[in-house]
């Protein structure tokens, strides 16, 4: 008996040579679209008044190389604050969330301290948190009280962040049909068993993406933690600026938040994607 080679009609590969055409055809517009956009912005900054003076206080290359080591080192500080705080924000978001959902009466005061706790902490700017921690503490006297920058610095953004972490995972635990509780519970599982077993898998995948949203955004927000005397990158940044008067150093230190955040954003997109491909969206 011999075997049947599938071959496409004739239909299909004139539909599929339509489909190349057409993503060639776009391709090309889109790039000589962007190129001429990207032409004409060159030539308009280029050809402005103040291009020269523009040029020599943000990017002077001889201040870009005598800046550039410095400002790597201290952008260390902002991964390292970055690391340390972000599982900490996890388990503190996931903890608040867990809270806002226990419904017993004898939990009321847990779940009223995490309402507050997720009200306050969204409600006041990163900025002064970071302030009133790393002042605040220190001012207090205590014993055994932090006082070293850097720790003062991870405790107000897991704080700020914590906030905002809780909120994403007590909304990925609410978008779990209520169906799937009580068919856990249906089963004899506890409410602890059917949130670890049951619910919490299925909004673990479903807050990855905001989740990244948020940890772009830290990433951002650990130079915020200058204000309180950490030599971060932007901080490194500022005392070269101070003592040239050239600003050539914040370009290197954009530069370097730059190449941290947008692999992590596009790492979001594909998420998103994949996410909504599997929802069938």
């Amino acid at each position: 008996m011999s075997e049947r080679t599938w071959v496409k009609s004739e239909r299909q590969v004139q539909r599929e040579r339509v489909r190349r055409n057409r993503a060639v055809r776009s391709g090309t517009v889109a790039t000589v679209s962007t190129i001429a956009f990207l032409g004409v912005l060159a030539a308009v900054v280029t050809g402005s008044p103040g291009w020269p003076r523009v040029r020599e206080t943000f990017f002077d290359a001889e201040a870009f190389a005598r800046a550039w080591p410095d400002v790597l080192a201290g952008f260390w500080t902002n991964v390292q604050i970055f690391l340390i705080a972000e599982p900490i924000i996890l388990v503190l978001g996931l903890f608040v969330a867990l809270a806002r959902n226990l419904r017993a009466p004898a939990f009321f005061p847990l779940r009223a301290l995490a309402v507050a706790y997720t009200d306050v902490f969204r409600g006041v700017p990163t900025i002064l948190v970071i302030l009133l921690v790393g002042f605040g503490i220190p001012a207090l006297g205590l014993q055994g009280a932090p006082t070293d920058e850097i720790t003062l610095g991870v405790v107000a953004l897991t704080l700020s962040y914590g906030a905002y972490v809780a909120e994403v995972f007590r909304a990925g635990i609410d978008s779990v049909h209520p169906s799937q509780r009580a068919a856990a519970r249906s089963l004899g599982l506890s409410h602890g068993q059917t949130m670890r077993h049951v619910v919490l898998p299925q909004a673990w995948r479903r807050v990855v993406p905001p989740l990244l949203n948020d940890f772009v955004s830290l990433q951002k927000d650990t130079a915020l933690v200058s204000t309180i005397g950490v030599v971060e990158a932007l901080r490194q940044a500022q005392i070269y600026a101070a003592s040239t008067f050239n600003y050539t150093p914040t370009l290197v230190a954009a530069l370097l938040f730059i190449a941290l955040t947008i692999p992590m954003a596009r790492l979001t997109d594909h998420l998103a994607a994949r996410s909504q491909r599997r929802r069938g969206a």
